[in-house]
C-alpha cells in the first residue's frame, strides 16, 4: 500500500491516484510522475479534473494546457518530475513540478512570442487556456501551476 498526500492505495496504472484520503470519504489530490507517455497523463488529469467537476471546453483546456507544461519538463528538465492535483468547490488546481528550477515568476508574464519564432509558447498558450498561471520556485525545482474554475471563464 502507498501513502502519498494523505492518500492510500494506488491506481490501477500504477499512479499514485488514491480513492480513498487517509482520514476522509471522497478524493480530493491526485499524485502522477512525468513520463514519456503523456497520453496516459492526459488521461489521469482528464479523469480527476472531471469527477471533480470539469467539464466541456474548461476541461479540455487544462489537459492541454498540463500536457504543455509537462512536455516542457520532458524537453527542458530531463523528464524529471510530477504532477499534483487537487480541487475544492471552486476550482482545480493542478502543478507540474520539475527539478531544474529554471522557471521564475517573471516568465509567467510571458507574451506572445510573434510568428517569426518556431518555440517559446508554451507559457503564452498556457495563458489562453487556463483561468490562472503562476510559477513557483521551490527547493529542487520550480512548479507551474494551473488553476481552472468550474464556471465559464470571461473571454480572453
Amino acid at each position: 500500500m502507498v501513502v502519498a498526500m494523505g492518500w492510500t492505495g494506488a491506481g490501477v496504472d500504477g499512479s499514485l491516484l488514491g480513492r480513498i484520503p487517509v482520514g476522509g470519504t471522497e478524493p480530493t489530490s491526485a499524485y502522477w510522475p512525468i513520463t514519456d507517455d503523456l497520453s496516459a497523463l492526459r488521461h489521469r488529469v482528464r479523469d480527476y479534473a472531471f469527477e471533480a467537476g470539469l467539464d466541456g471546453i474548461p476541461l479540455q483546456d487544462l489537459v492541454l494546457a498540463v500536457n504543455e507544461a509537462a512536455a516542457n519538463v520532458l524537453d527542458h528538465a530531463y523528464g524529471k518530475g510530477h504532477v499534483q492535483a487537487w480541487h475544492d468547490d471552486r476550482q482545480v488546481t493542478v502543478e507540474v513540478h520539475d527539478c531544474l528550477g529554471e522557471l521564475r515568476p517573471a516568465h509567467a508574464a510571458a507574451g506572445d512570442p510573434g510568428a517569426a519564432t518556431l518555440r517559446g509558447r508554451g507559457l503564452w498558450l498556457m495563458h489562453q487556456l487556463c483561468d490562472e498561471v503562476e510559477i513557483i520556485n521551490e527547493p529542487g525545482g520550480a512548479a507551474v501551476r494551473l488553476r481552472q474554475s468550474y464556471g465559464r471563464r470571461p473571454h480572453r
